[in-house]
């Protein structure tokens, strides 16, 4: 047999030694395992409950300071502090909480030697209130994927799970984190099965779906409980309400699906800019050997300078994503709002703040499905009345590669099944578009260029075991009996 040969049969024979551990785990252990999975839920949907309300709480001092000193001295100040005070959390507590959080878990899954815990997640969630409150322009689904990711790390360890169990848990978590951030479980697990994982045997996919579905769960009892910023209420029959951000009235008519592919493939040609311009920043930055608190701070001062002379509309940024996600806004305020974010948002992740990208790429992505509205209107043509949910899921899908991901996520803001059609027309016209000008996507050359960790610093990451084997996949652990130690 030839090396390669030989090497390939050890790699499969690896891969379901480790799975059959799995397996073992769940038949020996099933009560504790799914006790884990509950538990995970239930951290990932608290924590994103505390982002959230210490996002509005922060933000909302910040916004009311307006009424009793000049905006360009609140914003900038605000911004400064808020910065300095996020960074210095972040370089003394935990470095490696800064950024979105999503390329850390990638990389923690890919044995990058990346750590990862529940400290850390503690980190992120205090500098994310702080840094995103101050006027960052991010939103929560970054360090909601680390924080359940965290979660899901620690329950591993508790568990004394084997490798692979490990590397799902971890994985699920975000998708759980995902899942408490958009109320869209079915989201969070094709997120964790398109973005994280890669792939997927049956078992797997129970462990993943159970545990975004547990953490929707949770999220719902939170809100039945007066939780949370948007409270879960029942009607009259007794059950749960389903939860939407937004109503609206869907018309599809069969041309519309033509137009939608178009305008995907349009605005995968500004998605892709914008990852460019991102990377760009992501470089620049990385070359500047300043601390991250030096790093935030400017930042911040620049994006709170940058508000004071825009639009009061604009200071709010939670009410610019629901406006533009309502359609309430005119082609002058959406051109401005797509190109607001386009520069604010690659500054703020370029310089690590702790925040993520998801929020303002479908608030990005929906502007610009706004000024396609009155374009077509222009022609003399009516234009489709989903073109702004159209567009939150061609820039995501675009940047991201997860199309599916990016049609359940803008789809769980109404909750209208009419929109699955058009919103998916216009994601595989961005996916499609976005492979013609390149082949990663923006997380993945993030992660390229992300520093390599020192060699004191250790591996801290599962074993790297494939959901589908791989024949030429090297290093491989056979035993696979224990989650590695942090």
């Amino acid at each position: 047999m030839s090396p390669v040969a030989a090497r390939g049969t050890t790699t499969h024979q690896d891969t379901w030694t480790q799975l059959r551990a799995v397996r073992r785990l769940l038949d020996q252990r099933w009560l504790a395992v799914g006790l884990a999975l509950a538990f995970t839920g239930l951290a990932a949907a608290s924590a994103v409950l505390v982002f959230q309300l210490g996002i509005t709480s922060v933000g909302s001092w910040r916004l009311r300071l307006l009424n009793d000193a000049p905006g360009w001295l609140v914003l900038t100040g605000f911004g400064s502090v808020g910065g300095l005070l996020a960074g210095l959390l972040i370089e003394t507590l935990a470095p490696e909480a800064s950024g979105s959080g999503v390329t850390q878990v990638m990389l923690f899954l890919r044995r990058r030697g990346v750590p990862i815990g529940l400290r850390i997640a503690l980190v992120k969630l205090l500098a994310g209130i702080v840094a995103i409150g101050s006027g960052f322009p991010l939103g929560p689904s970054g360090p909601a994927i680390q924080m359940g990711s965290s979660v899901g790390w620690s329950m591993a360890r508790l568990l004394k799970a084997p490798h692979a169990f490990a590397r799902v848990i971890v994985a699920a978590g975000g998708g759980a984190g995902i899942t408490a951030v958009f109320n869209a479980p079915i989201g969070g697990f094709f997120y964790t099965m398109e973005a994280l994982l890669q792939g997927g045997r049956p078992m797997v996919m129970l462990i993943v779906i159970g545990l975004t579905f547990w953490a929707d769960i949770w999220a719902d009892l939170m809100g039945l409980a007066g939780l949370g910023i948007d409270a879960t209420s029942v009607v009259t029959s007794g059950e749960l309400e389903l939860k939407r951000t937004i109503y609206v009235y869907v018309q599809v008519l069969p041309i519309d699906l033509v137009l939608l592919f178009g305008l995907g493939g349009l605005i995968a040609l500004i998605a892709e800019l914008y990852c460019r311009y991102l990377l760009w920043m992501q470089a620049l930055t990385n070359r500047w050997k300043q601390s991250l608190a030096l790093k935030l701070a400017m930042a911040g001062g620049l994006l709170g300078l940058t508000d004071s002379f825009l639009p009061d509309a604009f200071v709010n940024e939670a009410g610019v994503r629901l406006s533009v996600a309502m359609g309430a806004i005119d082609v002058g305020m959406a051109v401005g709002v797509a190109v607001v974010l386009f520069l604010t948002t690659g500054l703020a992740a370029a310089v690590g703040a702790p925040g993520g990208l998801f929020a303002p790429m479908l608030t990005l992505g929906g502007a610009l499905g706004l000024v396609a509205v009155e374009l077509v209107q222009l022609s003399g043509l009516d234009p489709p009345n989903t073109a702004v949910f159209a567009g939150m899921g061609a820039f995501l899908a675009a940047t991201a590669r997860t199309p599916i991901t990016a049609l359940f996520l803008v789809f769980a803001l109404s909750k209208q099944w009419l929109l699955l059609k058009p919103v998916l027309s216009a994601c595989l016209g961005g996916v499609l578009v976005a492979r013609l000008l390149a082949r990663d996507s923006l997380f993945e050359r993030l992660i390229r260029l992300a520093p390599q960790p020192s060699a004191t610093q250790g591996s801290a990451s599962p074993s790297s075991v494939p959901l589908r084997p791989r024949l030429k996949e090297k290093g491989v652990s056979k035993t696979g009996n224990s989650p590695p130690v942090m």
